[in-house]
C-alpha cells in the first residue's frame, strides 16, 4: 500500500478508533479503580476533611468503589481458570496442539476474558517466528482496528494496528501504523494528529540470508503464507458491547451516595457553637474561658431574653442512606450477572442454593462461551494448517469448558456415590469433588484394581489377561 492510501484509510477509520478507544479507557478506569468520583483527585481515593470551603459542608472525601473489578474478575476466574479442553479426534494432534497453546493457556484466556469485558472484544495475534514455530499473542484492544466486509459473512478483510514506539535517537514517542491483510502487511510512522509526516518505517522488516544469516535487505512489506488476516476477535457479545455500560450508573450512584455519608459523618463531628448576648470581647477569649473555668460569661437584659449558648446539630439520614446502598449494591449486581460475595454468608448451603447464587454468572459466562468458541476453532485451526493437518478446515473441532465454583462437596459426594452402582467409571470419576484430573484417577484406580486382585488373586487376574496367569505373577 502506498503513502496516500494508507493516509486515506488512517483518516477513514480513525473516528471509529477513537470513539473505541474511548469507550474502553473509560472501563480501564472503573476497572482500575478509577471511578469518576476521583477525576477530581486525578483518579486517587483520597480522603479530605477539609475540602470546601463551605462553613457547615468542609468534607470533600472521594472514594470509589472497585465493583466493576470485581464483577469482570469474576467471571473471567469462573470461565478460564481452567483452560477449555481441545480434541480433534486424534491423540497425536491433541498433544502437539496442547504444547502450542503452551503451559499458560489458562492465562491467556482470562486475560482475554478481562480483555472483551472492558472493551466487548479482545484479539490474538498469531504469527512464525524464524524456526518456523507456531506463537500466538494478545494484542491490547486499542490497538486493532478492524475492516470487515459488508456483507452478511462479515468477513475480516484487513486490521489497522496503531501503537505508540519510542524513538531512543529524539527520545520521542512515535505511532507505528501496520496494515495486515490476508496476503501481506505495511508498516509507517508518524508524529502529526493529521498523518502530514507519514513515511514507511523502511527498517521494520530485515531479510536475511538463509546460508550465512547476513543482513540482505530491510523493508516496510512483508508477503506471509498465513491465506487470511492473521487476527482473531473473540467478541464479548453479539455487538461487542463492554460490561461497564450495564451498570456504570449505579456504580457511580453507589460512590455518591457513600461519599456522601462518609462527608457527612466528618462535618458532624465538628461542634458549631451559637452565642447569643456573648459578653466576652473575642472568640479568643471565649475559647480561653471555656477551657479555664469550664465557664463563660453572658450578658443578660431581662428574665425573657435567650441569652446563652447553643449547639447545632446536622442530622443525617443514616437509614435512608443505608437502605439506598443497599438496593443499588444489590442492582449493581443484577446487572452485571454477578455474585455478591456477601451471599455466601449461610453456612452449608446446598448445591441447588448455590446453583441459583451462579445462575446470574452462569447465563453470562454460557454467552461468552458461545462467542469465545468461534474464536479459539479460529486459533486451532490456524496451529492445524501450521502442521499441515488434513483436513484442517473442515476437521470437526470439541471445546470442554469447565466452570470454577463454590460448591457442597459433601452433598455432591454423597450423590456419587448413591449413583455408583448406576453410573459407569468415567462419570463417577468426573463427579468426584476430590478429583482435579479425571482421566488420571481412571488409570489409577485401573492400577489398583489389577494391584489388588491381580497379585493377591490369580483367579481374578487369570480373568483379566485372559488366560492362565503366568509363573512370574503367581
Amino acid at each position: 500500500m502506498d503513502i496516500n492510501a494508507m493516509k486515506a484509510l488512517l483518516k477513514n477509520t480513525d473516528a471509529r478508533r477513537n470513539k473505541f478507544n474511548d469507550q474502553f479507557q473509560k472501563s480501564l478506569k472503573y476497572y482500575f479503580n478509577q471511578n469518576d468520583i476521583t477525576n477530581r483527585n486525578n483518579g486517587e481515593s483520597k480522603l479530605n476533611n477539609e475540602g470546601k470551603d463551605e462553613i457547615l459542608r468542609r468534607a470533600d472525601n472521594r472514594v470509589s468503589s472497585n465493583y466493576h473489578q470485581l464483577l469482570v474478575d469474576q467471571e473471567a476466574g469462573y470461565v478460564a481458570t481452567i483452560p477449555p479442553d481441545i480434541d480433534v479426534e486424534d491423540d497425536k494432534l491433541n498433544d502437539i496442539i496442547r504444547d502450542t497453546l503452551g503451559d499458560n493457556f489458562n492465562l491467556r484466556m482470562n486475560q482475554l476474558v478481562v480483555d472483551a469485558s472492558n472493551a466487548g472484544v479482545g484479539w490474538i495475534h498469531f504469527w512464525f517466528d524464524a524456526d518456523n514455530q507456531f506463537r500466538y499473542g494478545i494484542v491490547p484492544p486499542d490497538q486493532v482496528t478492524p475492516i470487515y466486509s459488508s456483507d452478511l459473512n462479515r468477513k475480516l478483510l484487513a486490521v489497522r494496528r496503531t501503537y505508540s514506539q519510542l524513538d531512543p535517537d529524539t527520545g520521542k514517542n512515535y505511532k507505528i501504523h501496520e496494515y495486515w491483510t490476508d496476503k501481506d502487511v505495511t508498516v509507517f510512522k508518524s508524529q502529526l494528529p493529521d498523518y502530514a509526516d507519514l513515511a514507511p518505517l523502511n527498517d521494520y522488516f530485515v531479510t536475511r540470508d538463509l546460508t550465512t544469516d547476513d543482513v540482505v535487505g530491510t523493508g516496510n512489506y512483508m508477503a506471509h503464507q498465513f491465506s487470511r488476516v492473521p487476527f482473531i476477535p473473540f467478541s464479548k457479545n453479539k455487538y461487542e458491547r463492554p460490561e461497564i455500560n450495564k451498570y456504570k450508573g449505579l456504580i457511580d450512584v453507589y460512590d455518591d451516595v457513600y461519599n456522601g455519608f462518609v462527608n457527612d459523618i466528618d462535618d458532624v463531628q465538628q461542634v458549631i457553637l451559637i452565642l447569643t448576648n456573648y459578653g466576652g470581647t473575642d472568640l479568643q477569649q471565649f475559647m480561653s474561658d471555656l477551657k479555664k473555668f469550664k465557664a463563660i460569661k453572658m450578658d443578660s437584659t431581662d428574665i425573657g431574653d435567650r441569652s446563652g449558648v447553643d449547639k447545632l446539630n446536622i442530622d443525617v439520614p443514616v437509614e435512608a442512606r443505608n437502605s439506598l446502598l443497599d438496593i443499588t449494591k444489590g442492582d449493581i449486581f443484577v446487572h452485571g450477572q454477578g455474585i455478591d460475595p456477601t451471599k455466601f454468608e449461610v453456612n452449608n448451603a446446598t448445591g441447588t442454593a448455590i446453583k441459583m447464587l451462579y445462575s446470574h454468572l452462569e447465563l453470562k459466562a454460557s454467552v461468552t462461551e458461545a462467542y469465545f468458541r468461534d474464536g479459539l476453532n479460529d486459533l486451532v485451526r490456524a496451529i492445524l494448517r501450521w502442521l499441515k493437518a488434513a483436513d484442517a478446515d473442515g476437521r470437526k473441532i470439541n471445546q470442554t469448558w469447565t466452570r470454577t465454583a463454590i460448591q457442597n462437596n459433601l452433598e455432591q459426594a454423597q450423590v456419587v456415590a448413591q449413583l455408583a452402582q448406576y453410573s459407569s467409571d468415567e462419570a463417577i470419576a468426573k463427579a468426584n469433588p476430590i478429583v482435579d484430573d479425571w482421566q488420571q484417577e481412571l488409570e489409577d484406580r485401573q492400577n489398583d484394581i489389577v494391584k489388588r486382585d491381580g497379585y493377591d488373586n490369580p483367579d481374578a487376574l487369570k480373568d483379566v489377561n485372559g488366560g492362565e496367569p503366568d509363573d512370574e505373577e503367581t
